[in-house]
């Protein structure tokens, strides 16, 4: 655990708050769920909370089947980074920061269909690499909300993304929203 010299009471309600250079660090916004834990020591951490990290193994085994079917990259992103990924090689997508413009496009519930040089092509790791030649993005919605997206991805111009594409892309994020409510 690292120290950050910061002290904080607890006001009469029982409420600490989190500093503002710490949200910034950790991507933590207004509304973003927080899991709280304790240990023997008597420490209380706090950890973001990811619905969709919860069941990164199932994601894993959805992802693993729509790349066999489909024969592209598919991967399962929360807000903050991808959590499955099959057809590609997964030390170069799992547990990376996502990009600003990936986070942005799910806030605002965005499907992106694109191809490299397309001007709604976006970038979808926080270091900017982007090797791919298309790409799909479908918001998931969970009891209303963007908790994350789907996104197929094309190695290269020989891979068409289309309509077959798109809609399993549709019915993936569909379903896993779906599983987050049950």
């Amino acid at each position: 655990m690292k120290a950050t010299g910061i002290v904080r009471r607890i006001d009469d309600l029982g409420r600490v708050v989190v500093p503002k250079e710490i949200r910034r660090v950790l991507h933590l916004r207004e509304g973003d769920p927080i899991e709280i834990f304790t240990d023997k020591d008597g420490e209380i951490i706090l950890k973001k909370y990811s619905p969709i990290g919860e069941m990164s193994g199932f994601a894993q085994q959805y992802v693993e089947s729509i790349a066999q079917g489909l024969g592209c990259g598919v991967c399962v992103c929360d807000r903050d980074q991808i959590v499955a990924v099959a057809g590609i090689p997964k030390k170069e997508l799992i547990g990376k920061s996502l990009h600003k413009e990936l986070e942005e496009a799910i806030l605002e519930r965005e499907t992106i269909v694109a191809k490299r040089g397309e001007k709604k092509f976006i970038k979808i790791l926080g270091n900017g690499d982007n090797e791919y030649y298309g790409e799909i993005v479908q918001t998931i919605i969970c009891e209303g909300d963007a908790i994350g997206a789907v996104i197929l991805l094309a190695k290269d111009n020989e891979y068409e993304i289309g309509e077959i594409e798109q809609k399993a892309a549709i019915i993936a994020a569909n379903f896993i929203g779906r599983q987050m409510e049950a």
